[in-house]
């Protein structure tokens, strides 16, 4: 787009809107985005464009991507989609939900946000078992060692599994937990193909979990839903059994997100 045309363009927009859009369009894509294709696809000037993302990046909701020049959600908006999602009505409906999927697998069922650094819960269901594992609303667990992680490693483009699996951060949880890059990329290749998660006592000794992804209007993971529980009453295959339910459970979540 020709730079008077951005200018026309951009007399169009308030003022008060365009750091808004910059930050729905960043949002929406998903991916780390450059500044001239937020130029492309909002049609702002560039020093217009370039302003706004210093100032996003200043105050916390957008920060860089590895590669110096590209621009993804910061810690700012990240938390202004988690209290958007713990909305109470969404939450209500959300709850109902978890709590049906609880008490048809009679285990404890968690919802699992992508942050920067591993998953967070953002709600969960505990099971009546009076033996349950403990791992509050809140908590962040690793990628590579939890069914949620794994789910959500197997989205990512090529580009950024390689920096992830490349970055050296693989610390073993317990002594079945995959930190050979190698051994771990084939693991997420099957996930991507089969579209659950296991952990077959990859984070916890003595437990074992099931993760389904939660999608978006565009197919895109926002969230997983999984299951988890002790070794005790369930090994990976006998939790498989609950795979069906725990597929309409995300169903029905992605629906409600996307009313």
């Amino acid at each position: 787009m020709a730079e008077t045309d951005s200018q026309d363009k951009e007399t169009q927009i308030p003022t008060n809107l365009r750091l808004l859009l910059i930050l729905e369009e960043v949002a929406r894509r998903g991916v780390a985005v450059k500044p001239s294709e937020l130029v492309e696809a909002l049609g702002l000037a560039k020093p217009t464009v370039h302003r706004l993302l210093q100032t996003a990046e200043t105050e916390g909701f957008l920060q860089r991507d590895l590669d110096g020049r590209s621009f993804g959600p910061g810690p700012r908006l990240r938390l202004l989609s988690v209290n958007t999602m713990s909305s109470e009505h969404l939450r209500t409906a959300r709850l109902a939900i978890l709590r049906s999927v609880a008490e048809d697998v009679g285990e404890t069922c968690n919802l699992a946000i992508p942050d920067r650094e591993g998953m967070i819960y953002l709600d969960r269901v505990e099971t009546k078992w009076p033996l349950r594992i403990q791992l509050p609303v809140g908590t962040q667990v690793p990628f590579h060692c939890t069914a949620s992680g794994k789910m959500y490693l197997s989205t990512l483009r090529q580009k950024t599994l390689d920096g992830f699996l490349a970055a050296g951060n693989l610390k073993p949880q317990t002594e079945r937990s995959l930190t050979d890059p190698g051994v771990l990329r084939a693991e997420i290749l099957k996930i991507a193909e089969k579209q659950f998660s296991t952990d077959d006592e990859e984070f916890m000794a003595g437990m074992t979990a099931l993760a389904v992804p939660v999608l978006d209007g565009q197919g895109r993971l926002v969230a997983t839903l999984s299951v988890h529980a002790p070794t005790q009453r369930h090994d990976v295959k006998s939790l498989m059994s609950f795979l069906a339910v725990l597929q309409k459970g995300a169903s029905e979540l992605s629906a409600l997100l996307n009313e």
